[in-house]
């Protein structure tokens, strides 16, 4: 009962002082009076704790403005890096001028270990999965059409990388679609954190539709 009773108390003052904001400016006095227990021991002055509560707070907004800046800064370091690789697309003439570009921009720019384009025609595809032998085993993931990162067993990691497979701790798949054409790009890397599942996919999926737009044009325009 007494608690109830001290908390409609401590209540009743605690609406006095916000409907009245100059009750200390005309009791300058009471600033100096009230102590405030300090989380690290003995008590400091209502006016000494509401400065460290601003500078805690000004400390926060300061670290939350760092981070905003350090994301706007890997941002635009990311689409320069895209810029880049899309203009060597561009000038891409075959598949393996797509391969090699992709190597020489994700090996430089993305601190990539390991870089593979794997691409099947719907008829291998469809063999591989009646056999259930080469690219069969990535069936599912092909299936979802969306990017994923994460460790790789061997027989993934053979199949994509062949003798780069042991350099490969963690892997992002990209699935590639054309009209003709159905695959994966890989991109590998060492460490197996790299790679996490949790890892956003928004870079990938825009890679993928880079990709893919790629092969689509340089299939179209060969049969002009």
């Amino acid at each position: 009962m007494s608690s109830d009773i001290d908390q409609d108390f401590e209540k009743q003052i605690c609406d006095y002082l916000l409907t009245h904001p100059r009750f200390f400016v005309r009791h300058t006095s009471v600033l100096d009076d009230i102590k405030v227990p300090h989380k690290t021991g003995g008590a400091v002055s209502l006016l000494e704790h509401k400065l460290r509560m601003l500078q805690d707070k000004a400390e926060a907004y300061q670290k939350q403005l760092q981070e905003l800046i350090n994301v706007a800064r890997d941002n635009d370091q990311l689409n320069q890096r895209l810029h880049s690789l899309t203009l060597r697309l561009i000038e891409s003439e075959t598949r393996q001028d797509i391969l090699t570009t992709l190597q020489d921009e994700l090996r430089e720019r993305f601190n990539a270990d390991a870089v593979e384009l794997k691409l099947f025609s719907t008829r291998e595809l469809e063999e591989a999965q009646i056999s259930k032998t080469g690219m069969a085993i990535f069936h599912t993931f092909m299936e979802t059409d969306k990017p994923t990162c994460g460790p790789l067993n061997g027989d993934k990691l053979k199949t994509l990388f062949g003798d780069q497979a042991g350099d490969a701790g963690s892997a992002a798949l990209i699935p590639i679609r054309t009209t003709d054409l159905s695959g994966i790009l890989a991109i590998g890397s060492r460490d197996r954190e790299r790679f996490h599942s949790g890892k956003g996919v928004d870079f990938l999926i825009r890679l993928g539709e880079l990709v893919s737009l790629s092969l689509q044009s340089m299939s179209s325009a060969s049969r002009l």
